[in-house]
């Protein structure tokens, strides 16, 4: 097999730099990587593209949740996939439902369309599909380049054995990546367990913030997490994980 790639979610330009720095193939751009994701301010990528050339699939989420979206909901992902493309992205990374948990074809359809000539990948909602088989059909017919996937479990070792199902039926039509859990460890346990390519991790520590006055009362947080932890990409977790990957 050739190189094996290694994706970094992120949601600053600390943590995009720091990707880069040890070695990293390319980020998941998103904001709020607290609750998951979501789409990330054009700001922050035009700082991050200032700052590496490193390639950039932003991730294009307009809320917290589900992946059923009102009509409303919709039009605001199909701008931001048009917009991103216009600002450069080299891909996006989006996901539609229906009720019954199926894909959203038409919808799916629409955005790649919009997407052009960047690469596509299919989120964690492939995570909440019913049927992970149907699905990847469906995301190879679209021409989805990418799947991110824990195997529909709550991380990737969780799921390998799907992952490596996966793996073979794809037969490369689609790319498979494990995510979920994933670092440097867990990757020399899933390249043989699962024959997946690609992976995809955080590499992220708990920083303590500058703040020297602290009103511990109020809190302007998620709740049950402190509001004055910030989470950043370690560029030595990055460089971990990269340094497993060539050994293979």
């Amino acid at each position: 097999m050739g190189k094996y790639t290694l994706e970094v979610c992120v949601d600053s330009a600390e943590s995009a730099e720091a990707a880069a720095k040890g070695g990293a193939d390319r980020v998941e751009l998103c904001a709020n990587l607290v609750i998951g994701g979501t789409t990330p301010p054009e700001a922050l990528f035009e700082k991050i593209r200032s700052l590496t050339d490193i390639r950039v699939n932003v991730l294009i989420r307009p809320r917290y949740g589900d992946f059923l979206y009102t009509e409303y909901e919709f039009d605001m992902i199909s701008r931001s996939v048009a917009r991103f493309r216009e600002m450069g992205a080299n891909g996006v990374v989006i996901g539609c439902l229906l009720p019954d948990g199926s894909l959203d074809m038409e919808r799916m359809k629409r955005l790649v369309e919009l997407a052009g000539p960047m690469d596509v990948t299919l989120h964690r909602a492939f995570d909440m599909c019913r049927d992970a088989y149907e699905a990847l059909d469906q995301a190879a017919a679209l021409g989805i380049r990418t799947i991110l996937t824990s195997g529909q479990k709550e991380n990737s070792w969780a799921g390998r054995e799907l992952i490596a199902g996966l793996v073979k039926e794809s037969g490369g039509r689609v790319d498979i990546m494990a995510g979920g859990g994933v670092d440097a460890g867990k990757i020399r346990e899933l390249i043989p367990a699962t024959g997946a390519g690609s992976y995809h991790m955080s590499g992220k520590v708990v920083l303590d913030s500058g703040m020297v006055y602290r009103r511990e009362e109020v809190s302007m947080g998620v709740p049950g997490m402190g509001e004055y932890e910030i989470f950043r990409t370690s560029e030595a977790k990055i460089r971990e994980a990269r340094e497993v990957l060539d050994e293979y």
